[in-house]
């Protein structure tokens, strides 16, 4: 008699299901952020806005997409991440889809800097944060990498296609765009987004099934975040964080995702072509994250913040020297090399709330993902005062190398304990 052994059936654990759901919404996010980038000339030549003007509204969308991630954070252990980032995209829709139409400047402050900024804001990093802790125990770092990588995906997708539709049909059917873009997110975050592995009786990826469960929090969102900063703030390790990753905004959102297309428009180059650069660093930041991600589960993560930020500052000193009509060898070199280091910063500085933090690290997190866009935004609204001052942008790639190189002594600086 012959025995036989059944084969055994291969299952992908839903935790990649809810990851990937995840990914499409950050995705989304990022793309819908990124947006106003492509529009600062189209809205400057209709309504004669300076450009120090519409960075305002950039601005505003920076902090609040920043401001916004602890108490998402929050709100999500309180009710769950399928209401929060269903709601966040409705709130993207609405903001974008009005508008076409606005006629004056604080139009634009409101809708892509309130309502646009809070809804992204609810679907940032710090959603990939609080998805991975509840989901991952097993390849945390590698999913965090692909989860950050999803932001670089989004500017891939969404920068060429839009800056296309502004200069053909215009910047109103672009803003349409990204309203029905965030619309056709929601029936699939709100079918296949679960909030705890619990849900559907299973366990986080890599986590002992006897593992007590973590009930959601009970005290008000916006308590639990504040709670949290005036513990957190009391350490040394957070400020070197915030501090960093404060310049990390500053040198991505703020001075290159915002301003480097009319910087380069101002030596000829053509934005559609500026934008399809800005692309390129979203195709090689997929690459740079992942691997931060992967290296991040293996080297410490202080000393990949300082070689990041270090190699970040210098390649922005190097900029000013590199723009031309056309894209020479060079600026490709830059690019490559600024896409591979764009958010790879993530994954280290997530590891590093995690273990500094414990229980709170996403919620840690999100307070230092508010200082990047804090830093963002300061550099949006300071780049382009000195563009409209001094008639072009080489003061501020100086600044924000030299500020990288700070972020980079900031972050080797960082001990292992929770030191006062």
């Amino acid at each position: 008699m012959t025995l036989t052994t059944p084969a055994r059936r291969f299952r992908v654990h839903r935790a990649w299901f809810v990851a990937a759901v995840a990914f499409v919404a950050i995705l989304g996010a990022a793309g819908f952020r990124a947006t106003p980038g492509v529009l600062i000339n189209p809205l400057q030549a209709e309504f004669g806005w300076s450009k120090s003007t519409i960075s305002l509204a950039v601005s505003v969308n920076l902090v609040l997409y920043g401001l916004t991630a602890p108490f998402a954070a929050a709100l999500m252990d309180r009710f769950g991440m399928r209401r929060v980032v269903a709601l966040a995209l409705l709130l993207v829709a609405v903001g974008s889809g009005l508008t076409v139409w606005m006629t004056a400047s604080w139009h634009l402050l409101l809708l892509w800097g309130v309502f646009v900024g809070l809804g992204t804001g609810s679907m940032a990093l710090v959603f990939a944060a609080t998805l991975v802790d509840r989901w991952f125990v097993r390849h945390r770092g590698l999913v965090t990498g692909l989860l950050t990588a999803a932001g670089a995906t989004g500017q891939l997708i969404f920068l060429p296609v839009l800056a296309q539709i502004a200069q053909g049909p215009g910047w109103r059917v672009a803003s349409l765009a990204v309203s029905g873009s965030a619309l056709a997110v929601v029936p699939f975050v709100w079918w296949l987004l679960r909030d705890r592995p619990e849900e559907v009786g299973t366990t986080a990826l890599g986590a002992d099934p006897d593992a007590p469960r973590t009930p959601a929090p009970a005290v008000n969102a916006a308590v639990r975040a504040l709670t949290v900063l005036r513990s957190a703030a009391r350490t040394r390790p957070f400020w070197y964080l915030a501090g960093g990753f404060a310049i990390c905004g500053a040198s991505t959102n703020g001075l290159v995702s915002t301003h480097f297309i009319p910087a380069a428009h101002d030596h000829g180059m053509a934005e559609p072509t500026a934008a399809g650069l800005l692309a390129v660093i979203g195709i090689f930041d997929i690459a740079g994250t992942v691997m931060s991600g992967w290296l991040s589960d293996r080297v410490d993560p202080r000393i990949l913040l300082g070689a990041y930020y270090a190699l970040r500052g210098l390649a922005l000193m190097v900029l000013p020297g590199l723009f031309a009509a056309t894209p020479e060898p060079s600026m490709l070199v830059f690019i490559v090399f600024y896409g591979l280091d764009w958010v790879a910063t993530v994954p280290p500085t997530v590891a590093l709330c995690r273990t500094l933090y414990g229980a709170d690290g996403a919620v840690v997190f999100g307070w230092v993902f508010g200082s990047h866009q804090v830093g963002a935004a300061i550099a949006a609204v300071g780049a382009g005062l000195a563009r409209d001052q001094l008639g072009h942008y080489d003061a501020a790639w100086y600044g924000a190398g030299a500020l990288c190189l700070a972020a980079a002594a900031m972050s080797l600086a960082i001990r292992h304990a929770r030191n006062r």
